[in-house]
């Protein structure tokens, strides 16, 4: 595929989307996936993870806030399975959270990972599955990770829509597909 392109196609389950191609730095552009309002996409893709993660023992599916919600909300739907979001804002009404700082390829500046108080005591002694659309640097997993390791909580298998960049770091990630990075 032409790093030149605008766009480049995919499907997802059976989906067939074309990504806007966007510059996260000079010389190199990656695929954009936003699934938010995208209900067909983000059904397909849910139902398509649930089916991947049915030979898993789990308690709870874990995701960050926000894009990967809808995603976390469909594959719990279909597996039957509860869902939790780390928040990347602190409320007040959180009480005491855990938390560990993270940075997105796509923001490009630190974020913080936040685990309700109410939540902690969900997780702990929980296996748990994290979702994330698309794992691109591995940043936001990692600090998934150290959240839920500080709540006890033992995350048996990691999830998302899409890989992205080097394919063979994310050979352990449960995924409908992989996206290349597209350099100048």
């Amino acid at each position: 595929m032409s790093t030149a392109q605008d766009t480049y196609p995919v499907e997802i389950a059976g989906i067939k989307r074309d990504l806007r191609l966007f510059e996260v730095k000079p010389g190199l552009r990656i695929a954009v996936l936003n699934i938010l309002g995208d209900i067909e996409l983000v059904e397909a893709a849910g139902k398509a993870l649930a089916e991947r993660l049915s030979t898993l023992t789990y308690d709870l599916l874990v995701t960050a806030e926000a894009k990967s919600i809808p995603l976390a909300h469909s594959v719990g739907v279909h597996a039957a399975k509860r869902y939790i979001v780390l928040r990347k804002a602190y409320k007040p009404y959180m009480g005491r959270t855990i938390e560990a700082e993270t940075l997105s390829i796509t923001t490009g500046k630190p974020q913080t990972l936040y685990l309700d108080e109410q939540d902690i005591a969900r997780v702990r002694g929980r296996r748990v599955v994290l979702v994330d659309d698309v794992i691109s640097t591995g940043s936001t997993l990692q600090g998934m990770r150290l959240v839920l390791a500080k709540a006890g909580a033992e995350v048996v298998a990691e999830a998302a829509i899409f890989t992205e960049g080097e394919r063979s770091q994310w050979e352990n990630i449960v995924s409908l597909g992989h996206l290349p990075l597209f350099t100048d």
